[in-house]
């Protein structure tokens, strides 16, 4: 990919009011840029022979002075792009924010692309491209384990589980065409079964990777959670307890919830993406019905089915219709209305439906510690920890570890056919290329330009 040598510069905090603002320079004439608008309180030109200096004074247009400021120079490669860099650091008001870019961008610099100093650190070779990625894992974090994932690959620790998958498969390439080359000196007896124990435990690897993705997924993502039941089993009510506020209509008249509402939160470390559907009943009303249907749609697409049922009244066919379709879903079925007088037993929805019963009282707010720890239990095996097991959280890295892992598979069927070793050495350069792709070493330039497009401005 070609590197563009301009400056570019952009501010890099939150378009808002606040204490401080940063506006970022970095490129070859980020220090010309600043020594033409940064005045020192001393009344000196800033100094940039000495990387990772903070220097206050004032940012100046000619003779008027616009704020007073700190200026952080970065000499390349000891910065965030492997280029010279400068932070100003403003007073955090929109319009003062503004107008620093606007002087900054007169001064010789153009306004930054959505990702374009974190697209630099890469192409530069201070980051590679699952390490990219983090960052703006980092930046879109929703709970500490996503955090702390997101930060663990920042410091690499997917790029060096790769790395040393290649360079595995790397040496059984070389040995094989060193072998092609030089048959005389270099053996291929029994070479099948030593390249068979070779890529055995790599291919194990392979699968533990792609294996944590959905683990992954949903620590970063969130659980796409929908709340389903029979009209007034205490739907909207129980959504209410979750986001400890007033936000669903609440009323003893079946059939309120018309509509899905959608709305996130936080449950001791988990997030969840938790919507509130229409009562699920057969009904001739128009409105009523879409939203069944609609509630139907979102069940489908759901990680976690949460199914309320109205421990007061009797079930029926529509409880019926209910537990046939979450047969063979992640689903925690909350008996509610315990405060009552109970008609169904615990026990026996438990063994018609095969999923876990909690006895709740939505009203009264009790239960819900009980079902924060059965979610727990049906996506992370109990306590949520973060350890040092490497976690896939791209879908991008997923597909080509996943793709790599096919081209393994037809070294091994190649092996087991007693084919020529030309042919094991073309499916190793495959996976070799394609777990390369998750570090940014075979990846093309439109893949590249489309993962930092989605990045943030600034960054």
């Amino acid at each position: 990919m070609e590197m563009k040598t301009d400056t570019i510069a952009a501010i890099a905090t939150p378009l808002s009011n606040s204490g401080i603002g940063i506006i970022r320079i970095s490129g070859p004439e980020a220090f010309f840029v600043i020594k033409r608008i940064f005045q020192k309180k001393n009344g000196r030109e800033v100094d940039t022979t000495k990387s990772h200096q903070v220097h206050y004074g004032w940012i100046c247009n000619g003779s008027e002075q616009i704020d007073e400021v700190l200026v952080l120079i970065m000499k390349g490669p000891s910065s965030y792009t492997a280029e010279d860099t400068v932070e100003i650091d403003c007073h955090g008001g929109i319009l003062m924010m503004k107008r620093i870019l606007e002087l900054v961008l007169h001064s010789g610099a153009r306004p930054a692309e959505p990702g374009e100093f974190t697209k630099r650190a890469f192409l530069n070779g201070r980051i590679d491209l699952s390490q990219a990625e983090a960052v703006m894992d980092v930046i879109q974090a929703q709970n500490d384990y996503a955090l702390k994932s997101s930060v663990s690959q920042l410091k690499g620790s997917v790029s060096k589980k790769i790395k040393k998958i290649r360079e595995g498969i790397l040496y059984q390439i070389a040995y094989i065409e060193s072998a092609l080359d030089d048959p005389e000196h270099i053996s291929f007896d029994y070479y099948g079964d030593q390249l068979l124990e070779a890529i055995t435990p790599m291919m194990e690897q392979i699968r533990q990777l792609i294996g944590s993705f959905e683990q992954g997924r949903v620590m970063t993502e969130g659980i796409k959670t929908v709340i389903l039941g029979k009209p007034n089993a205490g739907k909207s009510s129980l959504m209410n307890v979750l986001l400890g506020e007033e936000r669903a209509i609440v009323t003893n008249i079946a059939g309120t919830t018309r509509d899905t509402l959608e709305e996130k939160l936080s449950m001791g470390g988990i997030t969840l993406h938790v919507v509130d559907t229409a009562g699920i009943r057969d009904t001739e009303d128009v409105v009523e019905k879409i939203g069944v249907d609609r509630a139907k749609k979102a069940a489908s697409d759901a990680d976690l089915v949460i199914y309320v049922v109205d421990g007061s009244c009797p079930l029926d066919e529509n409880d019926t219709e209910i537990m046939d379709f979450i047969q063979d879903k992640k689903s925690v079925i909350l008996l509610n209305k315990t405060d009552l007088e109970p008609v169904i037993s615990a026990a026996n929805l438990e063994q018609r439906t095969n999923h876990k019963v909690i006895p709740i009282s939505a009203k009264e707010e009790r239960g819900i510690e009980t079902l924060e720890n059965e979610i727990k239990e049906l996506f992370y095996h109990g306590e949520i920890q973060f350890n040092d097991e490497v976690t896939i959280t791209n879908l991008r890295q997923k597909r080509a570890l996943e793709e790599s892992m096919e081209s393994l598979e037809m070294v091994k069927q190649s092996i087991a056919d007693k084919m020529p070793e030309d042919f094991y050495s073309i499916d190793l350069m495959n996976a070799y290329e394609r777990l390369g792709m998750i570090i940014g070493e075979t990846v093309e330039d439109d893949l590249v330009n489309e993962i930092f497009r989605k990045f943030c401005m600034g960054k």
